[in-house]
């Protein structure tokens, strides 16, 4: 089988190509994202192995249809930039990765809580240039404190395993709660009720039509004064302009964000010697209480490890007819309406 990856970094090759020795595929590594225009590079493979920037709409689907290619397989957990009904149109299967490794994630998102708390990247900064002061470095503890967890899938609940040694009060909201951490003390309340209770607030959710810019106006009114936001999940569940709004009105304390609504422009991609025109970017990085990171929560050893495995063990089972469980289709969302 001859796999084209789009959107491939350094990593990417480095993992693939080890984890295949054990499945003996001819790889292709492509920089480009996949769209309509670019699926004319994998003329001639098997499959297309996609991440979660890439277009893969009716126009890319009707394409990789048109090269006789019908399998994708996504390098990640999410599927939100996949046209489910017209890869059933044109009988494409689609793979993804469903839980590459939930600990990755969620100890950036704690990363990003202690670095944004206790400024330690200001800090680096300063030591950096000789400055030892500790003017305006000033933390809060973080024992004591409520925190509240959107999502209690994988990678929400270790978080939340996580969070178990630092004597915090753990908040949750999940349309379905999870028995086992309500045993261990975990609360499950309305999202009204986290937002205006939690001292940091911590994004585990997927990007649906339910939780599109769940974060917005309306819910950072309701937002705890001062209180941290952070989101490492899909960029677009946050409504970037009225997020602006309530750090510029002091409603909102912190933010830290690996994921940008608007990121498929930006991140993967060195932009340091040109301008960004993305202004709602750019002032986010203005504010001194914002960390931002380039969607770099899952980038761990045995992260991309475990996505080399899971992808190429999916294509595998494709090849032999086997049925995977990390196939999705516009089929089990139909039924499941």
């Amino acid at each position: 089988m001859k796999i084209a990856f789009f959107s491939s970094k350094g990593y990417d090759r480095e993992y693939f190509e080890k984890v295949n020795e054990d499945f003996g595929f001819e790889l292709s590594f492509f920089e480009s994202r996949l769209n309509k225009y670019t699926v004319a590079l994998a003329k001639g493979h098997n499959a297309v192995c996609a991440f979660v920037n890439d277009k893969i709409n009716e126009n890319t689907l009707r394409a990789m249809d048109a090269e006789g290619i019908h399998v994708l397989a996504l390098r990640c957990a999410g599927f939100n930039n996949v046209d489910l009904e017209a890869a059933e149109k044109y009988g494409i299967t689609i793979l993804r990765v469903p839980a590459y490794s939930p600990s990755a994630v969620a100890e950036h998102a704690l990363a990003l809580i202690l670095t944004l708390n206790r400024k330690v990247h200001k800090a680096y900064n300063r030591v950096r240039e000789g400055n030892f002061s500790l003017e305006r470095l000033t933390g809060f503890n973080i024992s004591g404190k409520t925190i509240g967890v959107v999502g209690t899938g994988a990678i929400g609940r270790a978080f939340i395993k996580l969070l178990s040694g630092f004597d915090v009060n753990i908040l949750a909201y999940d349309p379905y709660p999870n028995e086992m951490l309500q045993k261990q003390g975990v609360q499950y309340k309305s999202l009204d009720d986290l937002l205006s209770n939690s001292d940091i607030i911590s994004l585990h959710c997927p990007l649906t039509p339910d939780t599109y810019q769940i974060i917005n106006k309306d819910t950072l009114a309701k937002v705890k004064p001062g209180a941290m936001l952070i989101n490492t999940s899909r960029g677009k569940l946050i409504n970037t302009e009225d997020t602006i709004e309530a750090l510029k009105n002091k409603q909102l304390g912190y933010l830290g964000i690996d994921v940008y609504a608007e990121e498929e422009k930006l991140f993967f991609k060195d932009l340091s010697e040109v301008i960004i025109d993305d202004d709602k970017i750019a002032r986010l990085m203005s504010f001194p209480n914002v960390l931002v990171t380039s969607h770099q929560g899952f980038l761990t050893q045995e992260a991309l490890e475990e996505i080399a495995k899971t992808t190429l063990k999916n294509l595998k089972d494709y090849r032999d007819g086997k049925k995977s469980d990390n196939e999705v289709n516009a089929a089990q969302f139909r039924n499941a309406g």
